[in-house]
């Protein structure tokens, strides 16, 4: 009976630790999708700064689609502050993968401008 009783209390302190050193090594999913989201819209930013420079300097002072994109941004930043307590983590991986597009988009329109301004098609 003994032998039992201290069986099950190496176990029970095994699976405690077990939860704990698991819970240190690694972060939730939704901090960490929360995490990315907001990577992922600072890499954006970033790259909106960059670009609203490089279309200025091509295009003068004509209307910047940079200045849309960056009122999107504004939004999803807003829509994160305010939901992302309660968001899903499909709702959190589905922003991060419309700013992930946005991002791509953003790198092919600024290879186009590269190319005319080098004279390339």
């Amino acid at each position: 009976m003994k032998t039992t009783l201290l069986l099950l209390l190496l176990a029970l302190i095994a699976s405690l630790a077990w939860l704990a050193w698991r819970r240190l090594r690694g972060e939730h999913p939704r901090a960490r999708a929360i995490r990315e989201v907001l990577d992922a819209a600072d890499a954006l930013e970033a790259r909106l700064r960059v670009a609203r420079g490089e279309i200025e300097a091509v295009a003068g002072d004509h209307q910047n689609p940079v200045q849309g994109a960056m009122r999107d941004l504004l939004r999803q930043r807003l829509w994160l502050r305010d939901h992302a307590a309660d968001a899903s983590l499909d709702q959190l991986r589905s922003v991060r993968g419309s700013l992930d597009a946005a991002r791509g988009s953003l790198e092919q329109q600024l290879s186009r401008i590269d190319r005319a301004r080098a004279g390339k098609p």
